[in-house]
């Protein structure tokens, strides 16, 4: 199995050539692609359709060139990305439309870095704006199977991925976080595309918020897990820490990973500990997280 990490927060701090040599010295083998750097959430959810990604896919693919030739120096590859979020907007129809293109965008951006996997968050409103479950079944069905051309063009999977919503500091489940209804968002796409083109980005911490046991979750949603976001909080904040700093149990996901048989890579999104750690002392933390990974895919296997 393969260790990866989020490229977000440590390029940030240590550009792309010093970022990817100390993730391959902290021992990771791949990372998570932050492709949703070049889209922020704020210009989605204000309806300014505007980003990087509006330049012809020739320039930013050459803009992309430094990540993959640093990533190949280094002998670090891409496992999966992460898209722009969210991928709705309530009620405008000029940003709904624009997300399509960014999406394919980032679908070539991801053949372009070997990447086969994208993350793309479901769509859903939150606590205030709660779609009815039927109309947010036909939304997220819709959507998602407008990417299928774009999918099949650049041989990218799209993984769906558990989500949560909030209201007076309660956290509630959203759309995904029944994993029964997980399942059945991925076979519906994947049969309408024909073939496989969709799978589940399992996020740990997700789970945890809305009050998960990770072992039943993940035999709920079974061998449809081909990617991870793992991380820890402390069950009331979407902290995004390592494992073992928060409530995650961590024996319990060992099992469900062992349980469902999940031979892929092992992906990290603790991106905080780039803001909770003093800049010198950040590629020790990531050798920390490394080897926890190394330790989980130790009793996975065995």
């Amino acid at each position: 199995m393969k260790i990866a990490v989020q490229t977000g927060g440590i390029l940030d701090h240590f550009g792309i050539d010093e970022g990817f040599r100390i993730i391959k010295e902290a021992g990771f083998d791949a990372v998570d692609f932050n492709i949703d750097h070049c889209l922020s959430g704020y210009n989605i959810k204000n309806n300014i359709c505007e980003s990087v990604l509006d330049a012809p896919i020739e320039e930013i693919l050459e803009k992309t060139r430094p990540y993959k030739e640093a990533a190949e120096k280094y002998g670090v590859t891409f496992y999966q990305a992460h898209a722009p979020f969210p991928f709705y907007s309530d009620g405008n129809t000029e940003m709904n439309e624009y997300l399509f293109m960014i999406m394919e965008k980032c679908c070539a951006i991801c053949d372009y870095v070997d990447c086969r996997y994208m993350i793309v968050h479901p769509a859903f409103n939150g606590y205030d704006k709660w779609l009815e479950h039927d109309d947010e079944w036909k939304l997220n069905i819709e959507r998602y199977s407008r990417l299928i051309p774009a999918l099949k063009k650049y041989n990218i999977t799209c993984c769906l991925e558990n989500m949560f919503t909030g209201r007076d500091g309660k956290i509630y489940g959203a759309v995904c976080s029944d994993m029964y209804e997980a399942a059945a968002y991925i076979d519906e796409l994947n049969a309408i595309a024909g073939e496989k083109k969709f799978a589940f980005c399992f996020d740990t911490g997700h789970a945890l918020l809305v009050g998960k046991d990770v072992y039943n979750a993940l035999l709920q949603i079974g061998d449809r897990v081909e990617a991870f976001h793992i991380h820890d909080n402390d069950g009331a904040r979407d902290q995004h820490i390592m494992p073992y700093t928060g409530k995650l149990d961590w024996n319990r996901f060992i099992a469900g990973c062992k349980a469902i048989g999940y031979k892929g890579t092992l992906s990290f999104e603790t991106f905080n500990i780039t803001n909770m750690f003093d800049k010198e002392l950040i590629p020790d933390a990531l050798k920390l997280i490394a080897a926890t990974g190394r330790m989980f895919a130790r009793r996975i296997e065995g």
